[in-house]
């Protein structure tokens, strides 16, 4: 027991990287803490689902075009810089919203601002902190040392969500005071990167700033491309890359209109959000610890395709969820379902993908998580017109029929 417990956190034992990882942690719960109070302040600004939509539309839109240039800035710049500037952006955007808050100036364009810029922090600094902790602990605990990043994420999705709710439902911080508390978690994490080390840069990379811009202007999109056609001539990558776009797409913009499930159909309050999140929180971190050894066994495959219909299952159940109670719970399985499916397709298509191309595909992988906030704006406006039970039913019943085609596609080997 003892020996599987070390080798479970052995990459933990690097000190760069244990710092890394730390910073990580208090990033994360920045990050997700932010999340949960922009859609409470968009809800509470207009009780519009259309708006919660446009939020994370901005959110989306901005990730899915600094991801692209992400993997060439972390190659070509400075990974520690990039991570200390990008974390600077994060922690002087939350206290803004506190500042604007407090002063009672808060305006809705304001949130969009703010989630813009935090999808541009997250798409620029994403890919510094995994190429970053590769040269810190070796090939050889690289897939140890991204499991327990993501363990850290899914962890920070339990503490973080439910911390904001209860902060801005209570009377002494309220919205204000929950960003600030935002503010300095996310001083820790700048603090945590400080000591780190700078690490190499690639061959080649640039000395000059401008020929670093021309650089980040003209190869990613070039490189982006010979990526799609590696991956479309491939089926083994093509199917479930194509088809995890799909399903997160639709499924997991759940999490943005969690308030208007809480507050516009059970009547419930801010705290109540933070609950209902915390609970999607621990199912993904239970999924996490559970998946973890098997995500290399030869099932994996099945287990995928379990997993993305007990997605689609469990968002339709939430939408005829009779009760605050029912809807916790059934969130919980959301949770457990969405990371699971999203963990193993990630496993499944890195280890059938050439070293030349892993960070390219990798940049695939990572698009769904753009396309899903993109997709919320469309699935706002559905909820206006239908209701947000309809809304959940439909996103449900699109992510069971993508993992019908997927099924399919895989039988036949097409």
């Amino acid at each position: 027991m003892k020996s599987e417990r070390v080798a479970t956190f052995a990459a933990l034992g690097v000190p760069a990287f244990r710092l890394l990882w730390l910073s990580g942690v208090f990033s994360f719960m920045s990050i997700q803490m932010q999340f949960l109070l922009r859609s409470l302040l968009a809800w509470d600004l207009t009780e519009s689902e259309e708006a919660l939509g446009i939020v994370m539309f901005a959110f989306g839109a901005a990730l899915g075009i600094s991801t692209l240039f992400g993997g060439v800035a972390a190659d070509r710049l400075s990974k520690r810089r990039l991570m200390l500037n990008g974390q600077m952006v994060l922690l002087l955007g939350s206290i803004g919203m506190g500042v604007a808050l407090a002063t009672d100036v808060i305006a809705f364009w304001m949130l969009i601002v703010s989630s813009a810029l935090q999808g541009l922090v997250f798409g620029l600094i994403g890919p510094a902190r995994i190429s970053m902790t590769t040269e810190l602990v070796g090939r050889e605990r690289l897939g140890n040392a991204i499991t327990l990043s993501s363990l850290s994420l899914s962890g920070s999705r339990v503490i973080a969500p439910t911390g904001a709710g209860l902060l801005a439902g209570w009377a002494l911080f309220g919205l204000a005071g929950a960003y600030f508390v935002s503010a300095a978690i996310a001083t820790l994490s700048y603090a945590l990167l400080v000591p780190l080390p700078e690490t190499s840069k690639r061959d080649g990379a640039p000395d000059g700033a401008a020929s670093a811009v021309r650089l980040a202007i003209g190869n990613p999109l070039a490189e982006m491309r010979q990526g799609i056609r590696y991956v479309m001539n491939r089926p083994e990558l093509r199917r479930p890359i194509v088809t995890s776009i799909i399903v997160i797409m639709f499924g997991f913009s759940y999490v943005a209109f969690q308030p208007a499930l809480v507050e516009g159909v059970f009547s419930l309050g801010d705290r109540q959000v933070g609950f209902i999140a915390g609970a999607s929180s621990i199912g993904a971190v239970v999924a996490s610890i559970v998946l973890a050894s098997r995500a290399d066994a030869p099932g994996a495959g099945s287990i995928l395709v379990g997993l993305g219909f007990a997605f689609g299952a469990s968002i339709m159940a939430l939408a005829w969820a009779p009760n605050y109670e029912i809807a916790m719970v059934v969130t919980a399985v959301i949770g457990a379902a969405s990371v699971g499916f999203i963990s193993l397709t990630q496993a499944i298509v890195m280890r059938a993908t050439d070293e030349a191309y892993q960070g390219r595909v990798q940049s695939l992988v990572q698009l769904p998580f753009a396309a899903f906030a993109i997709a919320a704006a469309p699935l706002g406006v559905l909820a206006e017109w239908t209701g947000v039970r309809t809304m959940f039913l439909t996103m449900g019943i699109a992510v069971t029929l993508s993992m019908v085609v997927y099924s399919m596609a895989s039988a036949d080997g097409g």
